[in-house]
């Protein structure tokens, strides 16, 4: 095996995908685009709106996203919560609404047949939206902005430090100042009428375009588009916003104390707006900087050093002055002040030098191949809707993508450089350090008197029409034709599981392992793990730093991870460039030479994560829940990395041991789905994979999980705006004939949007963000978790609800909608999980991994469909029996314990723990 790949030239015009459409204005001003696409049974509906923080006004910070959530509250002819229900029924697999800075877009991916309550859906809130506003919803939903503020600002690590730098990069009053979340007095101060007005201006036909790609007769949906959206009233011609952003004349600096465990270093620009000349050097010197192993502040911060923990470097592209930004985390023992220092050596030889050739076309692949491998999904971000909706948006014309693709081929190391010296000078910058401290929050912002009920207000902007009231009836169903894979198998052993895909010229690629940690010794937690991050770290021909060059050369991706139940590893990549990335991945899988140098760094980094763990609330949940829930003699007891003490001891011995007897191909899969023929795969796989013998894997003797008694665990987190509160329970295994049941009980219970527990939390009480539930299925039986991140002073009040929605599963039978809205959202969301190569390779993989048979999938809607109410019922009782939940609540202690114990007298006295899981006296 050669130690060097060949390098990869960017791509010709012809490599680039062309992505057939049909754009159109109506009169009304909306602007559609319609593109015919038939890889599955699967239409994607994505609109786009002008407006973001970038048009709100002082004072209303946050407003452009708390409207997104406003949105899904119901409009004249689709009741309250019952937008997401529909749409989940139906069988959408990519749902949302986002905001951004510079725009609002909606989105859902259905069945083909589902294409027509789609565009229903989309045109009510469009045109009726105001009919249904109250007060009362908006109340609802200021609850839940404020929670989603406090899980992802306040309580994620880092999240005030990076507003701490928003806040230095643009002047108060600035659109960009509050980022997109806005703060907690301009959230709560939005008053009903504000919404309306916020309607009447952005919110029209004519500021907004409308993009539907999939398995669509255009004709027909020409035709569908008229009727939903033709009829709705133009609004008013909109200007663009009235902002100059000012350059930063000289630096600024911040040092802001988190309740974190490492300092982080952020350091940002303000660079050339969106699509305007130098964006796209800017984004080129983001990846050499910092995109992966192969990017210089890795190489040196990480890899050479050993002082970072983590790299992030972007282009953060923007119509009112874009973001390049550093963010770089210490390693423990190291100030950021010497992490700044190395950024600074690193800027300066950048600026003074800039890239060479050979960086550049790396960068320049990497971009190519991301943007190439996003048209693989009809909808969601970065695929066909999204991409050419955004092209309409920024520049008016979708037709941008080889222009696009074009931008980036034509920087050349003169162009980095001279973006990296114009724009990246230190006098321009902000320099912002988080440091471990105490966490500054501004004063609480009262939460008002709950709204008197009051009849929605008809405040129409729309004629309505009598047909509108209906939903209308879904079309034919399509066939279910899923990719089915081709099996084959090498003389070794391997199992090769193959399936083509034309359209997109990528290919993607998994070797399964079927053994992951539930081989560890109980005294080694974590070695399966700490294997499988080693395979790319050296081998018999090749050095890390040549693995991580030769990959990104080829514009590709290698990753290597484990499970409890499979060690694997993935690639990606153009089809031309597949044959090579495919050598690499063999190379990494055959070879690895475990070398001790990396050992060490790659503990020390282990080591990192793991103290970073301890400043993430919800992942010290689940590390203190598994512990609760097997005990420290079961695998399933620890979290994939294992402890701080099992990473220290692992030696060089036992990962070559655990690798040489486990890494066979007779325990193996390679899963190839993308474009290449089965003969071309043929070939490939005998040369890479053909001399790699067989051996005898492990056989994992799983004990019995040494339960806790202690049923209510407290992690303390003093100061912490929110609580992790997470139920849990040892759940099923994955082959087990409940699993059809367990599937449709828990998509009910937990599963979905408009699950029982979600309902109830969010949008009945306002307590949280989100509130879901999973049955993590393994080989053995897994943890079942129900979570949500809450309000701290109603922490008591919501485990109350969770528990009593429990309780209810077995009590309170499902209505007949419930059950269907269950079983429809798995059964005809499931060509979903077959969109792109890397999710269908995923999804073979399940079948290998636990013997399912290839047949499975095809089997699967019919072992759904015919469960029923009376079968969920005994789920329940059987997995979500009060007697078998324990319960994890990481929170400010002091605040949170009250509440705790007044919930339930039969969880017992509550035990202290600490973000390492040791008992506090």
């Amino acid at each position: 095996m050669s130690g060097t790949a060949v390098l990869a030239a960017p791509q010709s015009t012809g490599d680039v995908p062309v992505i057939k459409y049909e754009v159109y204005t109506l009169q009304n001003g909306l602007r559609v685009i319609i593109s015919e696409d038939h890889r599955l049974p699967l239409v994607a509906v994505n609109l786009w709106y002008n407006v973001g923080p970038a048009n709100e006004e002082p004072g209303r910070t946050g407003f452009a996203h708390l409207f997104e959530h406003m949105m899904f509250q119901g409009s004249k002819h689709v009741p309250a919560n019952a937008h997401i229900g529909m749409l989940e029924g139906a069988g959408a697999s990519d749902l949302n609404g986002t905001t951004d800075f510079d725009r609002t877009n909606y989105f859902e991916t259905v069945p083909s047949n589902q294409l027509e309550l789609a565009l229903w859906l989309e045109s009510d809130r469009m045109g009726f939206l105001p009919d249904r506003l109250t007060a009362s919803n908006l109340a609802n939903q200021q609850d839940v902005v404020r929670n989603e503020r406090r899980q992802s600002v306040e309580n994620e690590p880092y999240g005030i430090v990076e507003e701490g730098a928003f806040h230095l990069l643009f002047p108060k009053g600035h659109p960009y100042y509050a980022e997109v979340i806005g703060s907690h007095e301009d959230i709560q101060a939005a008053k009903l009428e504000d919404v309306r007005a916020f309607f009447r201006q952005y919110y029209a036909p004519n500021n907004a375009s409308l993009a539907v790609v999939g398995d669509v007769d255009p004709a027909k949906v020409k035709a569908l588009i008229e009727k939903y959206f033709g009829p709705l009233k133009r609004g008013p011609e909109l200007h663009k916003p009235n902002v100059t952003t000012a350059p930063i004349e000289s630096e600024r600096r911040a040092v802001i104390t988190d309740t974190v465990e490492l300092p982080k270093v952020y350091m940002a620009w303000i660079t050339p707006s969106i699509f305007k000349p130098g964006d796209a050097d800017a984004t080129v010197a983001a990846a050499i900087m910092g995109e992966g192993r192969s990017s210089r502040l890795y190489k040196s911060l990480i890899y050479d050093q050993q002082i970072a923990q983590s790299v992030v470097v972007k282009q953060t592209s923007l119509i009112l002055g874009s973001i390049f930004s550093i963010e770089v985390v210490a390693r423990p023992g190291k100030t950021p002040e010497q992490i700044e220092t190395a950024i600074n050596a690193e800027l300066d030889k950048f600026r003074t030098a800039g890239p060479d050739e050979k960086e550049v076309l790396r960068a320049q692949n990497g971009i190519e191949t991301a943007i190439v491998n996003g048209l693989q999904r009809l909808g969601e971000f970065g695929g066909v809707a999204d991409r050419l909706n955004m092209y309409e948006h920024y520049l008016g014309d979708p037709n941008y993508l080889s222009q696009d693709l074009a931008r980036y081929r034509a920087t050349t190391p003169q162009t980095v450089k001279g973006f990296a010296t114009q724009y990246l000078q230190n006098a321009h910058r902000v320099v912002v350090y988080g440091i471990p401290g105490e966490k500054k929050l501004p004063p609480e912002v009262p939460k008002p008197a709950p709204p008197t009920a009051a009849a929605a207000t008809a405040e129409g902007v729309n004629v309505d029409e009598p047909w509108r009231a209906k939903p209308p009836a879904p079309g034919p169903a399509p066939t279910l034709a899923l990719p089915t894979a081709t099996e084959f198998k090498l003389p070794n052993g391997l199992t090769v599981l193959f399936a083509q895909r034309t359209g997109v010229p990528v290919v993607a690629a998994l070797l399964v392992v079927r053994t992951g940690s539930d081989a560890n010794p109980a005294s080694t937690p974590g070695l399966a793990n700490f294997t499988a991050a080693m395979l790319d770290e050296g081998t018999a021909s090749r050095s890390a730093p040549q693995i991580a060059d030769d990959v990104a050369q080829l514009g590709a991706t290698l990753t290597t991870g484990s499970t409890m139940d499979s060690s694997s590893l993935t690639t990606r990549a153009l089809a031309k460039n597949f044959p090579a990335a495919l050598g690499v991945l063999a190379d990494v899988a055959l070879h690895p030479s475990f070398p001790a140098a990396e050992i060490d760094r790659q503990r020390a980094s282990r080591l990192g994560s793991l103290v970073q763990q301890r400043e993430n609330p919800e992942l010290v949940a689940q590390r203190a829940l598994v512990s609760a829930l097997y005990g420290s003699n079961h695998p399933y007891g620890f979290i994939e990395i294992g402890t701080a003490d099992s990473n220290k001891a692992v030696t060089r011995d036992q990962l070559q041991a655990f690798w040489k007897q486990n890494f066979v191909p007779n325990n193996a899969a390679l899963i190839v789905v993308g474009d290449i023929t089965e003969g071309d795969l043929r070939t490939l796989a005998a040369k890479e994979f053909g001399v790699w013998q067989p051996g005898t894997p492990a056989v994992p003797s799983l004990g019995t999980p040494q339960t806790d008694p202690a049923r209510l665990i407290v992690v303390d987190k003093p100061g912490a705006p929110q609580t992790q509160l997470w139920l849990g329970a040892v759940g099923a295994d994955r082959r087990t004939p409940d699993y059809p049941a367990i599937q449709v009980m828990n998509n009910a219970f937990g599963g979905t949007f408009s699950s029982r527990l979600n309902l109830n939390l969010r949008e009945g009480k306002g307590y949280t963000y989100g509130a879901f539930s999973t049955f993590v299925m393994r080989k053995s039986a897994g943890p079942f978790f129900a979570l949500a991140g809450v309000r701290t002073d109603v922490t008591g009040p919501a485990l109350g609800e969770m528990l009593k929605e429990a309780a209810a599963m077995s009590t309170k039978p499902l209505t007949e909608d419930e059950l269907r809205l269950a079983k429809d959202n798995l059964v005809r969301s499931l060509p979903g999980d077959f969109e792109t190569d890397q999710s269908t390779a995923s999804s073979f993989s399940t079948l290998y991994v636990y013997g399912l048979g290839l047949d499975y999938w095809a089997k699967y809607p019919a072992l759904i469909n015919a469960i029923d109410g009376n079968t969920v019922r005994a789920m329940a009782s059987k997995y979500l029996a009060a007697d078998r939940l324990h319960v994890v609540a990481v929170g400010d202690k002091a605040k949170i314990l009250p509440q705790l114990e007044k919930v339930d007298a039969a969880f017992g006295s509550p035990e202290i723990r600490d973000a390492d899981g040791n008992l506090l006296k």
